[in-house]
């Protein structure tokens, strides 16, 4: 770089490390709902479908507690971790959008306001499927956090809740167990739908990175793994 750019630290070792294991774990999601959502046209056995369930629901947990931890961030974390300077729709977003649309070229320390609607699609989605997810594992398989409460709702003797198992009827009450897939449709809607926005989101965000870095040349994408931007300084304003 030349010296009309400065090195600016902009995503701290937290927002590096939840970046990494989001893509992880969600590439690992994805891959095994859509084996999961085509499981009979793939001839999977019953067994198979609980042991990818199961896997599922493993590798979700690893999704949940990240991106919990990065919601509390979002409050009580310093810098670019806040919503303030991360989220759409915040104090002055109005006004940074209109900016945006005079100086398409601007460089931004943190996301533009294109990047930061992005973000915010993104967490909503991730938050959709976590809780949608979470409930759905409870009546599925019987998975913690729902898992214990679901199956006594369905028991015959709730004294022998270790009876209950996936795909099993033994001390299952027939009628309770209707109700409670009843249930757990709209989760179960809200999950695929969910599904197929994060399919639809993650190529455009992808696709976002690559033309804002060669837009903004600021080495977006090895900030990521750096934490560091260069920014132009007569740019270097904290947006």
């Amino acid at each position: 770089m030349n010296n009309q750019y400065q090195q600016v630290y902009v995503w701290s070792r937290y927002l590096r490390l939840f970046h990494w294991i989001n893509v992880l774990a969600i590439t690992i999601l994805l891959g095994l709902g859509l084996i999961i959502f085509n499981a009979k046209t793939l001839g999977v056995s019953v067994d198979g479908k609980i042991l990818l369930k199961t896997l599922h629901v493993i590798t979700g947990y690893v999704f949940a507690i990240n991106l919990l931890l990065r919601l509390v961030m979002g409050f009580f974390g310093k810098g670019y971790e806040r919503w303030k300077k991360t989220l759409p729709f915040t104090k002055g977003f109005s006004q940074e959008l209109a900016e945006f649309k005079q100086q398409p070229h601007k460089k931004y320390k943190g996301h533009n306001p294109l990047g930061k609607l992005m973000v915010g699609a993104l967490l909503l989605s991730m938050c959709i499927q976590m809780i949608s997810g979470l409930i759905i594992a409870g009546t599925d398989i019987y998975y913690p956090p729902f898992g214990q409460y679901f199956a006594k709702s369905i028991a015959i003797d709730s004294s022998k809740l270790d009876l209950i198992e996936p795909y099993s009827k033994e001390n299952v009450d027939d009628q309770a167990y209707l109700e409670m897939r009843d249930i757990r449709k709209p989760f179960i809607t809200a999950h695929v739908y969910a599904f197929y926005t994060l399919l639809f989101l993650i190529p455009l965000h992808i696709v976002g990175v690559i033309v804002a870095e060669r837009r903004e040349k600021t080495a977006l994408v090895s900030a990521m793994i750096n934490g560091y931007k260069y920014i132009p300084k007569k740019d270097n304003r904290d947006d």
